[in-house]
């Protein structure tokens, strides 16, 4: 049995620290300051991670290996397994062309194009963070706002900043499904605490896009209707996450969003052609104007809905426990690791949930989709195919991020951290989230930056008295407000909508909103560890 330890490099806390510490520094500054390629700074940090912990902490080379295996594995199972395919369904409906159809649809529901901007970029780009994440938000929303006739840097800032509240339940749940592995806290009081910060910023987000599309006006004639759909998405992200399920909250808070847009009333009608004239000066897609039959605006929408339907017939509790007993419980090969008080831990065993997890869900409704749309077998095996080779960096950088986090976690670095950071006593309810905003803002994406940072963020709690729950969740919920700065979503954002090498001038135009807003989720955090909002928390 290989037990971990606190102090191993020269009996000294601090010391130990600075050495374990090192495969992280190594990463972000590969990421930050290199500009390397997140798949090899990834590979990098992991190499360096497993020497800290062989040569450094004394872990056996065999257990070392066998606990970056573990990690590589939950990477591909279940974290990868759902973003692969959601975005094959996203992959047939554009093949089939019935995503340009759902995108015009869009763009008849207003003239207004601060409402349109809030459809697209807050609504659907909520539901295609909820099917995808991983940067796919972003891009698509820019692309179909460009089409709407939006300038491309305003397209690019307003679909960067939308993409904030719903990132920590995005790819259904899976940076929550992944802190909570981590970390050794269970899924429920994890998602229910995140689902008590970031509805916080669903409130205000709507609000910042409509000043972002039209400033002071666009927010005086239209706060009514940003103001209802931050609500709704607020309430439906709050109730399906602590009373539904995590891999809904994103879906649910979605459509309750656009919902509140088609029911309130719009911005004054005359009013909509001064803000076309002076907000869309770009060139608007002349495919807009194409009617579509009834019958295939219904099949474009049909994917969103068939993933909406398996996901809430897999909560009905009968089914929902017999979905539970198909989950397997391994004894990790070649891991035998105890905690400093002895106690071995639950990294010992793996979890496999092979048919309740939510890839398995979205690939039958990816099948029915198939036939929905009419998708044959053939093609839809090749997308499924194609889909994989799209996303084989972002699978080597995934699996590489997850190993080094579990070997740093099993060796003991993580903790050793913890407890270094601890010492920062109250102030690190106000650190916890800025810990995760950087960690996002460097890698790109919440998932790795709740790998990263998750445990040490518990062990920092437990040592200082706050609650594990809370500083979990607020390095997921802080998380979400650097994916607008993240140079992988800058990148994207500008490829997306022909600015290549303009990531400079998008940066200078998010940035404030960012910090801005992570303040903001800083106060939450700390009033939360206080009596004063201490009873928000479950």
């Amino acid at each position: 049995m290989y037990v971990q330890e606190l102090e191993p490099v020269a009996g000294s806390l601090g010391v130990s620290a600075l050495v374990a510490a090192l495969p992280l520094v190594i990463v972000l500054v590969l990421l930050g300051g290199v500009r390397l390629k997140a798949h090899l700074a990834g590979l990098t940090g992991l190499l360096a991670a497993m020497l800290v912990a062989w040569l450094a902490y004394g872990m056996p080379l065999g257990q070392t290996l066998s606990s970056a295996a573990q990690g590589a594995v939950f990477g591909l199972f279940p974290i990868l397994w759902i973003v692969v395919n959601a975005l094959w369904v996203y992959r047939m409906t554009v093949r089939t062309r019935h995503f340009d159809i759902l995108r015009r649809s869009f763009g008849r529901l207003s003239d207004d194009p601060r409402i349109q901007a809030l459809v697209i970029a807050f609504c659907f780009g909520a539901l295609l963070e909820a099917l995808a994440g991983f940067g796919a938000p972003v891009a698509i929303s820019a692309v179909m706002l460009v089409a709407l006739g939006f300038e491309p840097v305003r397209a690019a800032v307003v679909a960067l900043v939308a993409n904030t509240a719903p990132v920590a339940f995005g790819a259904m749940g899976t940076p929550v499904v992944t802190l909570a592995q981590v970390t050794g806290l269970p899924l429920d009081s994890v998602a229910s605490v995140v689902g008590r910060q970031t509805p916080l910023l669903a409130l205000v987000v709507p609000l910042v896009l409509v000043w972002l599309v039209d400033g002071r006006r666009g927010l005086r004639e239209t706060w009514v209707p940003a103001l209802a759909c931050g609500v709704a998405f607020a309430v439906a992200q709050f109730a399906a996450s602590n009373y539904v399920s995590a891999q809904l909250a994103d879906i649910g808070a979605a459509l309750a969003g656009a919902g509140a847009l088609v029911a309130v009333p719009h911005a004054r009608v005359p009013a909509v052609e001064s803000v076309s004239a002076s907000v869309l000066t770009g060139a608007r897609s002349e495919e807009l104007d194409e009617e579509d039959p009834p019958r295939e605006i219904l099949r474009a929408y049909a994917p969103y809905a068939l993933i909406v339907v398996i996901f809430s017939v897999a909560q009905i509790p009968a089914l929902k426990d017999w979905l539970a007993r198909t989950t397997q419980i391994y004894d990790w090969p070649f891991l035998n690791v105890a905690g400093p008080d002895g106690d071995p831990v639950s990294g010992n065993v793996f979890t496999w949930p092979i048919v309740s997890t939510g890839g398995t869900l979205v690939l039958l409704a990816g099948v029915c989709t198939a036939a929905v749309i009419g998708v044959h077998a053939r093609v839809a095996a090749r997308e499924w195919l194609a889909t994989v080779h799209e996303l084989r960096f972002a699978i080597l950088t995934v699996t590489s991020v997850l190993a080094l986090a579990y070997v740093m976690n099993l060796s003991g670095q993580a903790a050793t951290i913890g407890h270094l950071v601890a010492a920062a006593g109250a102030g690190l309810a106000f650190l916890s989230p800025v810990l995760g905003w950087f960690g996002v803002a460097v890698t790109g994406s919440d998932t790795s930056a709740n790998a990263l940072f998750g445990a040490l963020q518990v062990t920092a709690a437990r040592e200082s008295g706050l609650s594990p729950d809370l500083l979990a969740a607020a390095n997921s919920s802080g998380g979400v407000l650097g994916k607008m700065i993240s140079p992988q979503n800058l990148t994207i954002a500008c490829a997306a909508v022909g600015l290549a090498g303009r990531e400079g001038d998008l940066l200078r135009k998010v940035l404030p909103w960012s910090l801005g807003l992570l303040l903001v989720m800083c106060l939450i955090v700390v009033g939360q560890s206080t009596p004063a909002l201490g009873w928000m928390l479950p």
